[in-house]
C-alpha cells in the first residue's frame, strides 16, 4: 500500500520571556538514566492526542489546541525502581481513505512509528469513525515493525461523555485484545489517574521488552530517520498560547 507523503513540519518552541514550569509527578533523578522508553500517540483527529499527553505529563487539562503537527516530551521516571528516560511523541491526526481499506498517513508519523518502542492507539468512544481507524492503523504499525514484540495500549478517550457514546465498551475490549493489548476507557478531561495509569501501564510493557532485548532487535522494518520536535518547550509554549487567549477574552469581557 502506497501512502501519501506530507512534508515534515518543523515547530519553533516560542519566547522562553514566559516560564511555566509543569507540576512534578516524579521524583528528579540526579543520575543518568540507564533505559530509554520511546512511546508515540497515535490516532484520528480530534480523539484528544495531545490532551492526553499534557494530562499524564502535566495533571492538567487544556481544551484548545491548534493543529497538531507534532512534538516530543521527555522526562525522567522512576519505573519499579529504575531509573527510566521517557519520551512520548505526539502526532499529527490519521485517516482512512476514502474507500475505507487504504490509510493516509503522514511520512513524519511513519518515521516516529519506526523510531518509538511502544504504541498508544487513541479513538474517541463518541466517535465510530476513529475506532474503525485503529486496526487498519495497528496493521501499518506492524508493517514497519514486522518482526518481534509491540508494547501497544489502546485507549479509548473522552469517557465523560457517555452520553454521546458510539462505541461500547465490550467493542473496545474485543478490539484491545485482537491486537494484544489491555484496554482503557479514560477521560483526559476529567481523570487524571486514569490517564496516568494507562501510560504507566505501556511504560511498564516497554520496559519489560527492552529488559528482554526486543526493543532494538525488532527493527526489521523500513528505515526511517528519526523524528526530531522541540521537546518540552512545545508543552510551555501550548500552555502559553492557551493562556494568552484566555487573558485577551477577559479582557474583551471587561
Amino acid at each position: 500500500m502506497r501512502l501519501p507523503i506530507d512534508p515534515t513540519t518543523t515547530m519553533n518552541s516560542g519566547s522562553s520571556n514566559f516560564l511555566l514550569v509543569p507540576i512534578q509527578e516524579y521524583p528528579v533523578l540526579d543520575c543518568v538514566p540507564n533505559k530509554n522508553v520511546k512511546i508515540v500517540v497515535l490516532g484520528a483527529s480530534n480523539v484528544g492526542k495531545t490532551a492526553l499527553i499534557v494530562r499524564f505529563l502535566t495533571k492538567r487539562f487544556i481544551g484548545d489546541y491548534e493543529a497538531n503537527t507534532g512534538a516530543l516530551y521527555s522526562r525522567k521516571i522512576n519505573l519499579d525502581g529504575e531509573q527510566v528516560s521517557l519520551q512520548v511523541q505526539d502526532t499529527p491526526c490519521v485517516s482512512l481513505q476514502d474507500d475505507a481499506e487504504g490509510l493516509y498517513c503522514q511520512e513524519q508519523i511513519n518515521r516516529s512509528i519506526y523510531w518509538a518502542d511502544g504504541y498508544v492507539l487513541v479513538f474517541s468512544i463518541t466517535d465510530h469513525s476513529s475506532y474503525r481507524t485503529i486496526q487498519p492503523l495497528y496493521q501499518h504499525v506492524r508493517r514497519i515493525h514486522p518482526a518481534g514484540n509491540i508494547p501497544v495500549i489502546l485507549v479509548g478517550n473522552k469517557s465523560d461523555l457517555l452520553r454521546a457514546r458510539q462505541v461500547p465498551a465490550d467493542e473496545g475490549e474485543t478490539l484491545a485484545a485482537s491486537l494484544g493489548g489491555a484496554y482503557f476507557e479514560v477521560s483526559a478531561r476529567e481523570n487524571h489517574e486514569g490517564v496516568h495509569a494507562a501510560f504507566l501501564h505501556l511504560c511498564g510493557e516497554v520496559s519489560r521488552a527492552l529488559g528482554g532485548g526486543n526493543g532494538e532487535k525488532r527493527r526489521g522494518g523500513l528505515h526511517l530517520a528519526r523524528p526530531k520536535s522541540p521537546n518540552m518547550q512545545e508543552l510551555k509554549r501550548r500552555f502559553r498560547q492557551v493562556l494568552s487567549s484566555k487573558g485577551k477574552s477577559s479582557t474583551t469581557m471587561l
